[in-house]
């Protein structure tokens, strides 16, 4: 029977695109970052815009015209938590919250989801969705 390996390292180029000052390699996300850029990048990307992979993304985009009230905002969990379930397989999901800000005209989004192959503790991520053109 093969071992299953319980530890993993994740990595990912950073979006910036920058030079490392030491190497001139590109600058890589490692673990933890690597993930939550992930995430975000799968929230903010609409399904459609992806090549060779139509339905990625989520339609996050689109709710955030809606009216802003609580119903809005279990849309938008609700579209979250599939689009991570469907699409990030290195993350369990913990709890999904977003809580409608009347007078920024936005979302707070708070994510809990545990790092599959990491022991590191529960990771939290926390970010505002604006409705931008």
């Amino acid at each position: 029977m093969p071992l299953e390996r319980v530890s993993q390292s994740f990595k990912d180029i950073s979006a910036s695109f920058q030079a490392n000052p030491l190497n001139n390699d590109l600058v890589v996300l490692k673990n933890a970052n690597a993930i939550a850029r992930s995430i975000r990048n799968i929230i903010s990307t609409s399904p459609g815009e992806k090549f060779f992979d139509p339905d990625f993304g989520s339609n996050v985009t689109k709710l955030l015209f809606e009216n802003i009230d609580d119903i809005s905002a279990i849309s938008i969990r609700d579209e979250i938590e599939n689009s991570i379930n469907n699409y990030e397989p290195r993350v369990r999901l913990l709890s999904v919250e977003t809580f409608p800000d009347y007078e920024n005209n936005a979302f707070d989004c708070r994510l809990t989801y545990r790092i599959i192959g990491i022991d590191i503790p529960p990771q939290q991520l926390e970010f505002v969705l604006l409705p931008t053109r």
